[in-house]
């Protein structure tokens, strides 16, 4: 079995590669990809405080404490799509690298983009950015993507890594590739790449391959969704990452799973009660501890991680007390009640409003009276399709031909889940 080079030349096709020559690589055991193997740039960027801080932050926030295993982090996670984007470009190489022209500096590139995704993240992941920042910098917009690339930068100035200018340009914007910063298309050669460690064109990209099959193991839950037949059969068709028509079912299974952690496991209601209460110590501790004002700073973003709960907690401040009584309320198990949740049906979703605690407490009946700081709402989106499409009609070329049923396939749904703060209602 062979595959032409960019020479021409009929090679041998190694599971490594030559993007993985174990005789200039460190390797890491991970416990989803087995031996990892790091090459000398990429061991550079590792190596240093800003990308070790990644281990003291939980890749499924505070799930923790409900699912016990979810203890991974972000560090393990980053290292497993740098080794799943190396193998992507390796092998769409090793069978069209002649007809795509990828080259070493292609392979590097990619590597060190899915190495960095995350390393813009704050503590207890997307909590930080989508609840705590918007309470305490209301109408501020910031992003753990736009924050990544300017890691990036930080990390390459104050540790002099030597690194093409080029090439950290390109990995800043497959970082951005499927946020609202992202390059337009007409900007960018081989636009193919930028699908591959953060896809925003249909989602499906390494870091969902491996963020989904770690967190479900870590979970305990079952996972058949099989990352690796589609890296085996992707190929590139006009410029863009395709599959076969004949999986698009390992497709679906891919958003069906992501669906399935975020019903079961992202938005369980404990977890989402226990996130409510991490806010409300954040946000309390602020004031004081001024939180917010690291992400103004690479230079001091990089110091913040999971341990400014240990930080509030053990502090003898009396400025604290509010943020330390709440911390202690989640060490004791006096969580945040959960009150209830409804699915809002898929006709309604149109016109559908988000519920506020407003529309909680002006429904009230007599009994009990709430105040609108006793109730928390939060509205949830868990869908298998990317707003209104489904994921299979981006596939182009041969996926097109199985979109005609994806409405019956692909169901959206908006559940509303409720907790109490203070009150429990019986």
């Amino acid at each position: 079995m062979g595959a032409y080079n960019n020479d021409g030349v009929l090679s041998p096709i190694y599971s490594l590669g030559s993007s993985h020559d174990v005789r200039i690589s460190k390797h890491v055991h991970d416990n989803v990809h087995g031996n990892i193997y790091l090459d000398p740039l990429s061991v550079k960027f590792i190596d240093t405080e800003e990308f070790q801080r990644l281990r003291e932050l939980k890749q499924l926030g505070v799930t923790h404490m409900v699912y016990p295993g979810g203890v991974h982090s972000r560090f393990e996670h980053s290292l497993g799509v740098y080794w799943l984007a190396g193998e992507a470009v390796q092998k769409l190489k090793n069978y069209q690298g002649s007809d795509l022209d990828i080259d070493r500096f292609d392979l590097q590139t990619v590597k060190i983009a899915g190495l960095l995704h995350d390393v813009g993240h704050g503590p207890f992941s997307h909590l930080f950015e989508r609840e705590f920042l918007p309470q305490v910098r209301n109408g501020f917009h910031w992003s753990h993507e736009d924050m990544s690339v300017k890691m990036v930068d930080h990390i390459v100035n104050q540790h002099h890594i030597d690194i093409d200018r080029e090439m950290i340009k390109r990995v800043k914007e497959m970082i951005l590739a499927s946020s609202e910063f992202a390059m337009p298309r007409s900007s960018r050669e081989k636009h193919f790449l930028y699908e591959i460690v953060a896809n925003g064109r249909n989602g499906i990209d390494v870091d969902k391959f491996d963020y989904i099959v770690r967190d479900c193991r870590a979970c305990g839950l079952g996972c058949n969704f099989e990352f690796q037949r589609l890296m085996e059969t992707m190929r590139v068709m006009d410029d863009e990452i395709c599959y076969r028509a004949k999986d698009y079912l390992t497709v679906h299974k891919l958003f069906a799973t992501r669906a399935d952690l975020y019903r079961t496991v992202y938005t369980h209601p404990k977890v989402k009660a226990i996130e409510l209460m991490v806010v409300d110590a954040l946000v309390k501790a602020n004031d004081y501890l001024d939180i917010a004002s690291h992400i103004e700073d690479p230079s001091q973003y990089w110091k913040l991680d999971d341990t400014i709960i240990r930080t509030i907690e053990t502090a003898p401040n009396e400025e604290l007390k509010e943020a330390r009584d709440l911390i202690l309320r989640i060490r004791r198990r006096n969580l945040y009640q959960f009150c209830n949740e409804y699915a809002v049906p898929k006709d309604k979703m149109e016109n559908f409003k988000n519920v506020t605690a407003q529309d909680i407490v002006c429904s009230q009946k007599s009994g009990v009276t709430l105040k609108e700081e006793d109730v928390a709402v939060c509205n949830v989106r868990i869908d298998l399709t990317r707003g209104r499409h489904s994921p299979l009609e981006s596939l182009m070329c041969l996926f097109r031909i199985m979109t005609v049923r994806r409405n019956s396939l692909y169901v959206r749904t908006t559940l509303v889940t409720c907790c109490l703060h203070h009150i429990k209602i019986c």
